[in-house]
């Protein structure tokens, strides 16, 4: 096993972390006919088809479970799912009369028992498209929450034939809009769209660089009048359904322009990319740490980073990049805050009656005692939000950078559906600790330094420059 190989345990449990949290065990949900939302209390089995059953205990878990789902007017999820289904009938050229919305009340079970009836009179006559229309129906639930940290996840997680933990699977290239960003909030993406890294695969071998502008995404503007547009996820294409993905490219250093397509394939992700810490020791007594994510135990590597670099020398300062970030563990987060400041509020959680629960520091962890310098950008996501806006709001690190991402509704928790499918919920909604909304905003760098095509072309990095400086002041 090579080195690639071997770091990608580290990577696993990134994503294993990402996006969810423990949580105070809560009473379970309970639907018409003794269905029950709870956590998984071991591995789920191999999933099963969708049904309308699973629809309803999806369903009732929203309303039992969800942050604001006290609250919430049921009948928006019912339309959510019945627009999906009606979509996808005709979609597949099978629309048909009986395809019409009952009439809802307001009474959630009233209005499900109507809803169910349409949607089996519907599904009855159309059996080949019955799975396909319970799994849009049920993704349209979801989705109508609006919610960065709800999901459902189905699919059994199919990887490519000689797919190994070490692999990467697309194009080979991340762009200047990525990741969380597009996951949760797409709407803040600006112009222009550029290479910022090539890993390999197809993009590497059609002689990509960074820098390049991209101009077109299978014949389709990445932005216009300033607004981003849904051509830009083709980016990162997704297994099983991928196919080859047309860019126009400018190469702004030559004036060069050309087409490409790539084909998504199977690529060798480098050593780096698979660590979540990486460090180095600067040339002026900076200590270097670049964090992937809040995965487990990762604050804890992050401080025997900085304490290894500080043995038989005296550190300047500590550089924390944070860029790419997209989150993980509110406990990593907690305790990486701890380094920095003891005796404060890191966060709030706040019920959808108002009612708020602070996290606070863990004052036995030692201080690092080193001013701290913090790097962002729109890939900082969910638990990097909630230390970057502890290092802002307490005082105890400057952002530098671009604002985060502004994906951190609330830590989520994990219901098994009976399909053997998860759905994902934040039964609580984070603030920041000066009780700030950060969902949806993001935290904004108290230096403003973004990163341009001429400067990824040129290979520098004028966010770490500028924290350099600052440093030395």
């Amino acid at each position: 096993m090579n080195a690639v190989r071997a770091a990608a345990a580290g990577l696993a449990l990134l994503l294993a972390a990402a996006c969810t949290a423990p949580t105070p065990p809560r009473s379970h949900a309970s639907a018409p006919g003794g269905t029950v939302c709870a956590p998984p209390q071991k591995p789920p089995e191999a999933e099963t088809p969708t049904t309308i059953d699973v629809i309803e205990q999806a369903y009732f878990c929203i309303l039992g479970t969800y942050y604001s789902g006290s609250t919430l007017d049921a009948r928006s999820l019912l339309l959510a799912g019945f627009v999906a289904l009606t979509r996808e009938l005709n979609r597949n050229g099978h629309d048909l009369p009986e395809a019409t919305m009952p009439a809802l009340a307001g009474d959630r079970k009233a209005d499900w028992a109507a809803f169910e009836t349409a949607y089996r009179k519907i599904t009855d006559q159309v059996p080949d498209l019955r799975d396909t229309l319970a799994v849009v129906t049920l993704e349209a639930l979801v989705a109508a929450l609006g919610d960065d940290h709800a999901s459902w996840a189905h699919g059994g997680g199919e990887r490519p034939p000689g797919y190994y933990d070490g692999d990467g699977y697309g194009l080979g290239l991340q762009a200047s809009v990525y990741g969380p960003q597009l996951d949760g909030n797409p709407g803040v993406a600006l112009p222009p769209l550029f290479v910022t890294t090539v890993q390999g695969g197809a993009a590497r071998a059609a002689g990509l660089r960074p820098g390049d502008v991209i101009e077109a995404v299978n014949g389709s503007a990445p932005f216009i009048d300033g607004e981003p547009t849904p051509a830009i996820p083709a980016l990162y294409p997704r297994y099983p359904e991928a196919r080859p993905v047309r860019l126009r490219l400018l190469r702004r250093t030559t004036g060069r322009r050309w087409s490409v397509t790539l084909k998504p394939g199977l690529y060798q992700r480098n050593l780096a990319e698979l660590q979540v810490v990486q460090s180095k020791l600067l040339d002026d007594g900076v200590a270097y740490v670049r964090m992937r994510g809040f995965a487990p135990d990762s604050a804890d590597r992050v401080l025997k980073a900085i304490a290894r670099l500080r043995e038989g020398r005296t550190l300047s300062g500590v550089v924390l990049d944070l860029r790419g970030n997209g989150g993980g563990s509110p406990t990593e987060a907690v305790r990486l805050v701890s380094a920095f400041v003891h005796g404060k509020a890191t966060a709030y959680t706040c019920a959808v009656d108002g009612t708020c629960q602070a996290l606070r520091t863990d004052d036995t962890v030692e201080l690092v005692g080193l001013p701290l310098m913090a790097l962002t950008d729109r890939g900082c996501a969910s638990a990097c939000e909630h230390f970057s806006s502890a290092a802002k709001d307490l005082g105890f690190g400057r952002l530098i950078g671009t604002r985060t991402a502004g994906v951190i509704s609330g830590p989520a928790q994990s219901y098994l559906l009976r399909n053997n499918t998860m759905l994902s919920l934040p039964a609580r909604h984070h603030l920041g600790p000066d009780r700030e909304v950060i969902d949806r905003i993001g935290v904004a760098p108290d230096h403003y330094v973004p990163t341009t095509p001429k400067d990824a072309a040129a290979g520098r990095d004028p966010v770490l420059a500028k924290a350099l400086t600052l440093l030395h002041q």
